[in-house]
């Protein structure tokens, strides 16, 4: 891997609004979640509706947000001198960070025997939610070793313990990935693209044709009857690169906007990998319609168009135009992304364990229930400015 020469070595604004934008909708739509009689076009849509509603972009643009970033962040680390094997580390580290953290959150959900366990779900739930904190907080230089050990290490013997006090409702002991979660999903996904990158040196065309593959890999696994549909390696892969083409589809736009040594005012080459996109979605649309929960390759492809067009009326707005002051609402998010996704169920268990009512059941319903959702991600980010000015942010 080389230095990218031409890459912009500044903050990205707009890549920032885009992710606070992302992680805003993203805390609305997981309240949302709980409040009953809402209009369909405000949840996700069935597994065979084929059709996708706003909520069904969150996770693909937090993937393409993601893919966005890598460029970047592979740069600074080469500019700071870090090793291959730092940057190997440290990339393994975080994937495996997030798989480990969707993996607990799947199972504090449902597939237990409370009945058997030594502690109540709501409990087990609560601990799982709250232990990533004190592992990856990011202490601050004058904070004392001491603590910092007991916090981190301390946190580390409790996840695995929840690990054996967990019963499944088959009376097994353990738990098990009955799906990795929003988190380990953009772990896999993270990963596999992060490698890749890292084997072609960040080259576009290198990029462009790994996301033809994750598309194909992708189409092949969900077409009945294909011999390699048959495989449970196969699946394995191609259902993480299912999310890896979002990852890789906001590198290859990250690069065509940002890997140049002067901007240009029309860019030509993203307006037409956004058409692009389009296009593949609608003639794959037939043979698999358009599902997030399923992962079709039209759900995938209609989702980075939508995150390309949204990104370049951002960079225009706010790069060119410099219309920057409204993002500062969203800011407190950006820098803060996976405590703010935890912070929310942490609530949630810790209400569940004490049996506390945080809003009257009126404002579950409806209307109100939408307005409720609506001030709850306000007060998110609130907390997140709190806690960031306590020096309170997880880092993976």
């Amino acid at each position: 891997m080389i230095i990218k020469e031409n890459l912009y070595n500044q903050r990205i604004v707009s890549i920032d609004a885009l992710r606070g934008i992302t992680i805003f909708v993203m805390i609305f739509v997981n309240e949302l979640a709980s409040i009953k009689d809402v209009p369909q076009w405000m949840k996700h849509m069935p597994a065979d509706a084929d059709a996708m509603t706003f909520v069904d972009v969150v996770f693909p643009a937090f993937l393409f947000i993601v893919g966005m970033s890598i460029p970047f962040a592979f740069n600074a680390r080469l500019i700071k001198g870090d090793s291959p094997k730092t940057i190997w580390t440290h990339t393994l580290k975080r994937a495996l960070a997030l798989i480990i953290i969707g993996v607990y959150m799947v199972n504090a959900e449902y597939g237990f025997d409370a009945s058997k366990m030594l502690i109540s779900p709501a409990f087990w739930g609560l601990l799982a939610y709250a232990m990533p904190i004190p592992i990856w907080n990011k202490y601050s230089k004058d904070f004392p070793v001491w603590l910092k050990n007991i916090l981190q290490y301390g946190g580390m013997l409790v996840l695995i313990a929840l690990y054996f006090l967990y019963i499944q409702d088959t009376g097994e002991r353990g738990m098990t990935p009955k799906w990795w979660g929003i988190l380990g999903l953009i772990g896999w996904a993270y990963l596999f693209t992060v490698v890749y990158y890292w084997l072609v040196c960040g080259r576009l065309f290198a990029m462009i044709t790994f996301l033809v593959l994750c598309v194909i890999c992708n189409s092949i696994n969900l077409t009945e009857g294909s011999a390699l549909h048959q495989l449970p390696w196969f699946n394995f892969i191609a259902g993480h690169l299912t999310h890896a083409s979002l990852v890789t589809a906001g590198v290859i736009i990250s690069l065509l906007f940002f890997d140049r040594k002067t901007p240009i005012k029309i860019n030509w080459p993203v307006i037409g990998f956004a058409i692009l996109f389009f296009t593949v979605a609608c003639l794959l649309r037939p043979y698999y319609g358009i599902s997030k929960i399923k992962g079709t390759p039209s759900w995938t492809m209609f989702s980075a168009t939508i995150c390309t067009v949204l990104f370049y009326f951002l960079y225009w707005f706010m790069e060119v135009k410099k219309q920057t002051k409204w993002s500062e609402f969203f800011m407190p998010a950006v820098t803060n992304p996976l405590l703010i996704y935890i912070l929310p169920g942490v609530i949630y268990y810790f209400c569940k364990v004490f049996n506390f009512h945080i809003i009257p059941g009126y404002f579950r319903v409806g209307v109100p229930g939408i307005v409720w959702s609506l001030i709850f991600s306000t007060i998110m980010l609130f907390v997140m400015k709190i806690c960031n000015k306590y020096k309170i942010q997880l880092h993976l």
